[in-house]
């Protein structure tokens, strides 16, 4: 990875590196050497992330299974490892972290539904809050798709009867639209059958492709 600071690092094999933000705050850009991507991160002062205890500001209400997730605060353990999180009894991996904000992904046993998240490091701890752990399941045909076709894709929500929001983002434009713009955010129908509907149509004969995630913005952990 390259900073623009001029520091380097090189990943380890969880995919994860230890590095040391620079003492001025600000704003760095990050790559991944080969790709013109460049994210921002944003540099705070030692006081801002520094506290005597877990301090948490902000979390998902709803996660999906087999995605990660961000949790803010202050009182983090900047090294992931030193960081010991658990949803629903189940250890997380900590795939980042820094004194403000951690990056978490629950583990492949747990199921759908609400999940009790605990968060602990260096001898400090948070108090429990509760994320919804949801699945999201495609119902669509996935066969080639002709010129002028239309197509419902049903994306049903697995895990709570609340209405969630979910996003369409459509990764082939030259074969296929997707009608409302591209991506496009819908609302689930919430409720025991908790569905929503998006609609494709064809503009040229090929295979289509569609992402689908889930919308959670952050609030104050419950």
């Amino acid at each position: 990875m390259n900073f623009s600071n001029g520091d380097h690092l090189t990943t380890d094999t969880t995919g994860r590196s230890l590095f040391v933000a620079p003492l001025t705050p600000g704003v760095i850009f990050a790559s991944i050497e080969g790709r013109p991507v460049r994210v921002p991160i944003a540099v705070l002062s030692a006081a801002e992330g520094a506290s005597s205890s877990i301090k948490l500001s902000s979390a998902p209400h709803f996660a999906t299974l087999g995605d990660r997730f961000e949790l803010a605060g202050k009182g983090f353990c900047g090294d992931a490892d030193a960081n010991r999180v658990a949803i629903g009894g189940n250890p997380a991996l900590v795939l980042a972290s820094s004194p403000s904000a951690l990056i978490v992904l629950p583990s492949g046993d747990l199921g759908p539904g609400p999940a009790v998240v605990e968060i602990s490091c260096a001898k400090r701890s948070a108090p429990a809050f509760t994320v919804t752990l949801v699945s999201l399941q495609l119902e669509a045909n996935s066969s080639p798709l002709a010129p002028a076709e239309r197509r419902v894709l049903t994306v049903h929500v697995h895990g709570t009867t609340s209405k969630v929001a979910v996003e369409a983002r459509n990764l082939a434009p030259d074969v296929a639209e997707l009608t409302g713009g591209n991506p496009v955010r819908l609302s689930t129908s919430g409720g025991i059958e908790n569905f929503v509907k998006f609609e494709i149509s064809g503009r040229k004969r090929g295979s289509f492709l569609v992402s689908i995630r889930l919308l959670s913005p952050a609030s104050p952990p419950r």
